[in-house]
């Protein structure tokens, strides 16, 4: 009897073990690409058409910018001009409601929100975007990262409107990269960038790379330093890393990349 329970857990372990083995990607990037990596943006600050946008075009590199209309009226042209460059210009809302729970959203905070008031909200900010930059937004990035509106018994989830108006929504603070094979389009993981070393970031793309992920990095301001910045001496050596062939990178918009993975699953 011994000896049985002894070959049973032995055989359950090796099995444990077996099951805990990275499995080989099985999704196909484009020209034999082993991961995806995009870039955004959070806010439409000033930093990013004022230095950000001219680092990534140095590099061919193109970005998703979230923007929120009043922002981008400050610097309209620099928008204008990211725009015609090829940079995605997504949605993150007209007024950027979040919790109440931060002082300076008290006057838009989501527990005051109702799901046709957040409606409305996301298609005005589209209508807006348009009059200013002449595109429609198909991708969403949730203030904050937060997905509700109302509180207590009434907080109900706004995603499934996200999910009407875009192809794609992408959270922030999140802990890992996207499995194209299985991610819901309205709820795409942001990993953030904002005061990482490339040296933090290199990790977090090699590992994705060895099970053809998707990494979605989410940042803010693009500077030397700062509060809520990505360092533009992280992104010169994360552009130059990802352009280079050798190391299997395919960087490119949100809604870029989730086109080409709509088309690969068919749906």
């Amino acid at each position: 009897m011994k000896l049985q329970t002894c070959l049973i857990t032995a055989v359950c372990l090796l099995n444990s073990v077996v099951g805990a083995q990275p499995t080989a990607p099985s999704f196909k990037w484009p020209e034999g690409k082993r991961v995806a990596l995009s870039l955004s943006f959070d806010d439409a600050r000033a930093s990013q058409v004022e230095g950000g946008t001219a680092l990534l075009d140095r590099f061919g590199v193109k970005a998703t910018f979230y923007v929120v209309p009043s922002s981008v009226e400050k610097k309209l042209e620099g928008w204008k001009k990211a725009a015609a460059s090829g940079h995605e210009i997504a949605n993150h809302s007209l007024n950027h409601p979040c919790s109440g729970n931060f002082a300076w959203s008290r006057s838009k905070a989501l527990e005051e929100y109702t799901l046709e008031k957040m409606q409305r909200e996301l298609s005005d900010a589209n209508r807006r975007i348009k009059e200013l930059l002449g595109v429609t937004p198909e991708s969403f990035a949730y203030p904050c990262g937060q997905t509700f509106v109302g509180r207590g018994l009434n907080t109900r989830s706004y995603v499934p409107i996200t999910a009407n108006l875009f192809v794609t929504a992408r959270g922030w603070l999140d802990e890992a990269p996207n499995d194209p094979a299985y991610v819901d389009f309205a709820q795409l993981t942001g990993i953030e960038s904002d005061g990482k070393d490339f040296e933090q970031i290199l990790p977090i793309i090699e590992t994705a790379r060895k099970t053809g992920l998707w990494v979605v990095l989410a940042g803010h301001e693009m500077n030397k330093d700062g509060a809520q910045t990505t360092r533009l001496a992280m992104l010169e050596k994360l552009c130059a890393y990802a352009k280079d062939p050798a190391n299997g990178v395919w960087i490119a918009p949100v809604g870029t990349v989730a086109k080409y993975v709509r088309e690969q699953r068919g749906k």
